[in-house]
């Protein structure tokens, strides 16, 4: 495949290259041929019985199948691997006898959800599994939250239920991304070990009674994780089903900090493995301020509450040492999955760009990307928010298509306002997905719950049913994902890159500095900008590779390490243009001014010079003083925002200047010629308007062309190798004039027609 590698082969089946599998076993005389539209037919050509594959008839000729293969009969031929017979392991565990065979399909994007079986009775399970066929599902992913139906006391497991499970979703073809029920320890463990249970900044314990109770750092939490883990592992390791592993779920969600006794051991050994000395730690911090200085690494605690501000050093570390101690969970359980002798890719579920997690460092971990994105059906700009987020997941790992692990089919339960997804949205927001580098479509969850706080969420299986427009809808989007052929895995299609750094964002947003900043907000009024524009966007870090773009865009990039500013500067003098804006190369990789004043490494490239930041008062407060500070550029004017810092040129050239308020007449906009190259520089955070006049400016000059030419605002295209897909996220239908092959017809186009979330997959050439 050009362009990159997947998680997974689609082309790995036993019975030749038409004869595709994703794991399990083709047993020999059976083959998959074409059937009906959403029915996949399974021809036994010594039988001669022809069954749709989802059928009770076609269930049941596997189970005739498996019982003949077990018997020694006829031997399974191997896919993903063998399956291992499993006997029983400790006494009052219940197994199964035999892995069934699965039936082999061609699989070009997953798709399916979160099941949860333990939450019904077992003699719903085989409808599910009907229901799923029907549905094209062809992955589910298993076990999330069953913790406490797998292990009911310490030192007893039930794998009955899951074999039972497992082994009826193999029968129906179904693979799964088995999860190791990590992310919510049962009441009984809580009551036993209640150090394992996290504490917030005042020292009030996190009971149990909801999720993600524990303290990541705990070493009594680990351990019985651990055991979990481990069993599971070694039992599932060689089933055919099993295709992926979930590690967890959605590290740090609802508990972002943890400030337990087992954090602050944690945190002070973390601190000593970072410093290694207190006079290391004491300069970093600059403990001489208000007499924090330190004798002893014992005398430091988490950022508990205090009277007034923390030291914004021990802020960032703490934020350092959250996201490090929360991988470090994830990376005992992977380890334990591969002591197993698992060859499956191991994942845990991102959430976008979220706080918490330095996400940059953790993909260098994962074998596929996989993330949770709800965008707000409320908003009619949140598909750009959206797109941010699959954009972010695509560069967190170039080359390797991601996979969207979990979306709502519909309402959500856990904003204010819930509103329900217009009819053609879910699959409007699946498709951008694919667009986007997705090579998997997934949900929250299968079948609706009928208690627990998510009840009100909606599932691909509706508590009203299958008459409901959710269920008819999540059909069709199955239908159509498996009509589409192979996609280009992973190329790289951007010319622009814009900054997004973890380590900036927890630095930007310590207290006590001139204007409160949203740096995700900051970024996204950037992306939003480039988005009308119809530009394909790449994130990056400062330090990455540069040499495929030829702008790169850098918001508010206030911690820059000097490893960062040599390769901006580097980049610029190759030939590439750079964006550089307020608020920027202000501190060190500890929250330190840098000697000699602000810009002090980028400020010669640039060509100015910073005197003052200039605070405005925030769009929303209410307060005093001056909001706004018009800028001039061409005919055009903008009104900057949150700060209008006054600089000076040193051989920079003006290209727009501030029209309105305290720095009226001082450069607003400038740029310098470095090497080969352009460096620009933005004293203040514009408007949408702005961000669109000034990014538009770096564009023209940098010859950046958009994915497609003259599309309306609310159409986007992406492009995926040389497969764009066009999206109409707004109310009226639209006509686009654009030539390529139809992927879901297979038909030659020059026009396409697009209704209200109508899309279209083109290869064009």
């Amino acid at each position: 495949m050009a362009g990159g590698s997947r998680w997974w082969s689609p082309r790995r089946g036993a019975g030749g290259a038409d004869s595709v599998a994703v794991c399990g076993t083709l047993e020999p005389g059976a083959r998959l041929e074409a059937g009906p539209p959403g029915r996949r037919q399974v021809t036994d050509h010594r039988s001669g019985s022809d069954h749709p594959a989802g059928s009770r008839a076609a269930v049941d000729q596997y189970r005739d199948l498996a019982a003949a293969a077990t018997a020694g009969a006829r031997p399974g031929l191997p896919c993903f691997r063998g399956a291992r017979r499993q006997g029983t392991r400790a006494s009052g565990e219940v197994t199964s006898s035999h892995v069934p065979p699965q039936v082999e399909r061609t699989i070009p994007v997953h798709y399916g959800a979160d099941y949860n079986p333990e939450q019904w009775p077992e003699s719903v399970w085989p409808d599910d599994v009907e229901r799923m066929r029907e549905a094209s599902v062809t992955m589910v992913s298993l076990g999330i939250f069953a913790w406490s139906r797998i292990q009911p006391a310490e030192g007893v497991f039930d794998f009955g239920w899951l074999d039972r499970v497992i082994n009826l979703l193999h029968e129906g073809g179904i693979a799964v991304d088995l999860a190791t029920a990590t992310a919510s320890p049962p009441p009984w463990m809580t009551a036993a070990y209640p150090e394992i249970l996290a504490a917030d900044e005042n020292g009030a314990t996190y009971w149990h009674g909801s999720r993600q109770h524990y303290a990541p750092s705990s070493p009594t939490y680990r351990r019985l994780a651990g055991e979990l883990v481990k069993r599971l592992a070694e039992r599932y390791v060689d089933h055919p089903a099993v295709v992926l592993w979930h590690v967890n779920n959605e590290y740090g969600c609802h508990l972002n900090l943890d400030y337990s006794n087992s954090a602050r051991d944690a945190f002070r050994d973390w601190l000593r493995a970072r410093y290694g000395t207190l006079k290391s730690l004491n300069e970093a911090w600059g403990t001489w301020f208000w007499a924090q200085h330190y004798e002893s690494f014992d005398h430091i605690y988490p950022p508990r509450k205090a009277p007034y501000s923390h030291n914004p050093g021990q802020l960032l570390d703490f934020r350092r040492f959250t996201s490090d101690t929360l991988l470090q969970c994830y990376l005992m359980e992977r380890e334990i999955i591969r002591a197993a002798g698992a060859r499956q890719p191991i994942t845990t579920n991102f959430m976008g760009a979220f706080k918490p997690a330095n996400y940059w460092q953790w993909a260098q971990e994962m074998d596929v990307i996989s993330d949770d994105c709800y965008p707000d059906p409320n908003d009619p700009e949140s598909f750009r928010a959206g797109a941010f987020q699959r954009d972010l997941m695509r560069s967190l790992k170039p080359g390797t298509p991601w996979l969207l692990m979990e979306q709502s089919t519909n309402a959500l339960n856990w904003r204010p306002s819930n509103a329900p997804k217009a009819p053609g949205q879910m699959q409007a927001l699946s498709m951008q997905s694919v667009g986007r580098g997705a090579d998997g479509i997934l949900f929250f969850q299968w079948r609706q719950s009928r208690a627990g706080a998510e009840k009100f969420h909606s599932a691909m299986l509706p508590h009203a049913g299958t008459s409901t427009r959710t269920w008819r809808e999540a059909q069709g989007l199955g239908l159509e994902l498996a009509a589409l052929p192979e996609l280009p895995a992973g190329t790289r299609d951007a010319r622009v890159a814009i900054v997004f750094d973890w380590e900036n964002w927890w630095a930007l947003e310590n207290p006590d500095h001139p204007v409160v900043l949203d740096y995700v907000e900051c970024v996204q009024g950037w992306y939003r900008a480039i988005h009308r524009q119809h530009v394909q966007v790449d994130l990056v870090l400062p330090t990455s590779g540069l040499e495929n773009y030829a702008v790169v865009v850098a918001p508010q990039l206030y911690l820059l390490t000097d490893d960062g500013a040599a390769n901006l500067t580097g980049f610029v003098q190759g030939g590439g243009h750079l964006l550089v804006t307020a608020f920027s190369d202000i501190v060190d990789e500890h929250d330190r001014f840098r000697e000699g004043g602000f810009l002090t490494q980028l400020g010669p490239l640039l060509g100015i010079t910073l005197e003052d930041f200039g605070a405005l008062v925030p769009p929303a407060s209410s307060g005093p003083g001056q909001r706004t500070a018009p800028v001039a550029l061409g005919q055009s004017t903008f009104d900057g925002l949150y700060l209008a810092e006054e600089i000076a040129t040193v051989d920079a050239e003006v290209l727009a200047t501030f029209s309105g308020g305290r720095t009226q007449g001082l450069p607003a906009f400038t740029t310098r010629v470095s090497g080969a190259g352009r460096a620009y520089y933005l004293a203040t955070v514009p408007d949408d308007d702005g961000a669109r006049l000034v990014s538009a400016h770096v564009f023209a000059t940098a010859g950046i062309e958009p994915v497609l030419a003259g599309l309306p605002d609310t159409v986007e295209a992406a492009q995926r190798g040389e497969v764009t897909t066009l999206i109409n996220h707004g109310a009226d239908a639209v006509a686009i004039e654009v030539s390529g092959t139809n992927l879901l017809t297979g038909e030659a186009v020059d026009k396409v027609h697009l209704e209200s979330f109508g899309y279209a997959l083109l290869r064009r050439p």
